[in-house]
């Protein structure tokens, strides 16, 4: 199993890192099938592999000095993720404490986020139709940010597929960019989520085991899709990310189903 758990997490972080979509909106989802352990568990290292990925991506982009990071935009951006990413952790709390059935989360979980996926590929397959804004400020940057955060820490997929799309459409950021804006981003909702995880206690029980063979797969993922992201032009990662979303709302459906049975 925990190859299999490695394998998942390399796989879903390389291209996480190549879209921008932090890995977790592939890895939660998949390991929810598993059912190795619960939903509140797989959210939590998910969350943290995500991290660990995003915090290696982003580092070694800056110290490369091949950073597309737009600091002006993406900064604020990034405050308020962080601010959502706590607001999401309590989000998540109270839904998982409403119901007594533990499985009841994960159905809301697979639900929105097969949702959200959706909404996010019908633009991306429409957008060269919808034209783009560039907003200007750090308040409504980080009214976006926060908004984002909640919905990443919430589902506990880091950016996931929302990110691309937002930005595109109201930065103005092609595919590339927006990736490593949206790492930026990502790094950032993660980091407050677990900060809120650990001061509130609510760190679910895990193996060690689990967390290392999920973080080292994030990391080296995350290296291998810096490389990848090197030798395939925007319009290759758009198509990757398309096809990504398709498969994901499969397993977002399946698992909604899955946890209602």
């Amino acid at each position: 199993m925990l190859g299999l758990i490695f394998l998942v997490c390399f796989a879903a972080s390389v291209v996480g890192a190549v879209c921008g979509i932090g890995g977790g909106v592939i890895m939660k989802p998949v390991l929810d099938t598993f059912g190795f352990a619960s939903v509140s568990t797989i959210s939590f290292l998910s969350g943290c592999t995500v991290l660990a990925m995003s915090a290696y991506s982003i580092g070694k982009t800056v110290l490369a000095g091949e950073s597309e990071i737009e600091y002006r935009t993406a900064t604020p951006l990034a405050i308020g993720a962080a601010a959502g990413g706590v607001i999401g952790k309590q989000l998540f709390t109270l839904v998982k404490n409403s119901s007594p059935n533990p499985d009841f989360v994960g159905t809301v979980q697979s639900a929105a986020l097969a949702a959200v996926t959706l909404g996010a590929l019908l633009y991306t397959v429409n957008r060269a139709r919808i034209r783009p804004h560039q907003l200007d400020g750090a308040a409504p940057a980080a009214g976006i940010g926060t908004i984002l955060g909640i919905l990443s820490s919430f589902l506990g997929i880091g950016g996931g597929p929302i990110n691309l799309p937002v930005l595109h459409y109201f930065f103005s950021m092609e595919t590339k960019t927006a990736a490593q804006n949206s790492l930026y981003t990502i790094l950032f909702s993660q980091a407050a989520s677990l900060v809120a995880t650990l001061v509130t206690g609510t760190v679910p029980e895990f193996q060690l085991p689990w967390m290392a063979v999920m973080v080292a797969g994030g990391m080296l993922g995350g290296m291998g899709g810096r490389v990848l992201n090197r030798r395939l032009s925007g319009e290759q990662v758009t198509r990757l990310f398309i096809g990504l979303m398709l498969v994901i709302v499969g397993i977002c459906l399946y698992n909604a189903v899955r946890f209602t049975a």
